[in-house]
């Protein structure tokens, strides 16, 4: 295929869905409901809303657990259920959470909830401390998921109105895609050396709840390389009109640098979405930033959201496919941590993540190519030491 072939159309949904399925191996399943949620003002009731519901079971992975008056919440209706005797498993990556206020934590172990860490940073196997599990997850009595970007944080809380209140995207799911969830979660719970399997372990099948088409990618990174990489390079390389990227850290490798730069010279709107003045990472944007150049002269579209730390992560392919969940487009995502990622036919989410990147891109600044080779010499030094971090980013 020459560099402006466009290859095969791949209008007709099953097509993309057949590419997925060939490539990563993984089938998608039927009859899911998903329901996306925007901002804490929606993420966070949802969620402790379907916690005080549970009956039987609460499955929690986080990988940032920290202060703050929702952190609060989160551990007193968890610490509630665990009293009443709903079975609480609780899974914290002991970097990211590792601030958590011990008051919640000893209110949670009090109350009988199992609290599990993943990869305490004090080990022998000292080559495993950079590589965390970042994967979101929160399944109760089997029924209903959350997944995406969120932490338990103040930063998370709010509706994204000023700095302190952070653009996020999660999902609440239903139906059998929910396996793919729970084998996420048990994979990193059994790592934790706790007792993995559920003495009610022949659960029963998971009934219909929509018409939403999911795959569940989650992977775990051993080698500098994990099936994240190949999933967004797949989603790059099949796209045929339209790319659309809302990420947090924007940090692609070379390969990816070149991949997304050739689609765009054959003729792909590409648009890419990151953190503009409010971040948590410096590293991660002097790193994304030593590409800015070969991606515009390219005619990728780059833009800074303005308002708050953007960081949610999801892509949308062409009009077909969404991918969600908690990988970032940067190297960590691609091969350092274990990651969990939706990839989603259903026109009915597609169209209102659409509208939401419409409306993040109104409230961006977008990089003009002429003004960018125009910078300064501090700017291009701080971008080699960027491209010196980068893997870490």
């Amino acid at each position: 295929m020459s560099e402006n072939d466009t290859g095969p159309e791949l209008a007709d949904p099953q097509a993309y869905r057949r590419a997925l399925e060939g490539t990563l191996g993984i089938p998608f399943t039927d009859g899911n409901r998903v329901e996306r949620l925007v901002n804490g003002r929606e993420i966070f009731p949802a969620m402790i809303a379907a916690v005080e519901g549970a009956r039987e079971s609460i499955d929690f992975l986080t990988f940032i657990y920290w202060q703050g008056d929702v952190a609060e919440r989160f551990g007193n209706v968890l610490a509630e259920r665990a009293r009443a005797g709903v079975r609480v498993r609780v899974l914290l990556d002991a970097f990211g959470a590792h601030s958590m206020p011990d008051a919640v934590l000893e209110q949670l172990e009090g109350a009988g909830a199992d609290v599990q860490w993943f990869r305490p940073t004090a080990r022998w196997r000292f080559w495993q401390i950079d590589n965390r599990t970042h994967r979101k997850i929160l399944l109760v009595d089997n029924e209903i998921g959350f997944t995406g970007g969120v932490g338990i944080a103040a930063e998370w809380d709010g509706d994204a109105r000023n700095p302190q209140e952070w653009r996020e995207t999660h999902f609440q799911l239903q139906g059998p895609v929910l396996d793919g969830l729970r084998g996420a979660f048990v994979s990193n719970w059994i790592e934790s050396g706790a007792r993995g399997f559920e003495d009610r372990w022949l659960l029963p099948a998971a009934e219909p709840a929509g018409d939403a088409a999911i795959q569940v990618l989650r992977t775990s990174a051993a080698v500098n390389y994990s099936d994240i990489a190949t999933l967004l390079r797949l989603v790059i390389s099949i796209a045929r009109k339209r790319l659309r990227v809302t990420t947090g850290y924007f940090v692609p490798d070379r390969a990816t640098i070149d991949m997304l730069c050739n689609a765009a010279r054959r003729g792909v709107d590409i648009e890419i979405l990151m953190p503009g003045p409010y971040t948590d990472s410096a590293v991660a944007r002097m790193a994304g930033e030593d590409a800015y150049e070969s991606l515009l002269e390219a005619g990728v579209k780059l833009y800074r959201f303005q308002p708050t730390m953007l960081h949610a992560k999801i892509v949308l392919l062409d009009d077909a496919v969404a991918v969600v969940g908690s990988a970032n487009f940067n190297h960590r995502s691609m091969g350092k941590d274990d990651e969990i990622a939706l990839s989603v036919i259903d026109a009915p989410t597609f169209a209102k993540l659409a509208a939401d990147f419409d409306h993040d891109r109104g409230r961006c600044e977008q990089v003009d190519l002429q003004a960018w080779r125009r910078r300064g010499v501090w700017q291009r030094c701080k971008e080699i030491v960027g491209r010196l971090l980068s893997p870490q980013a």
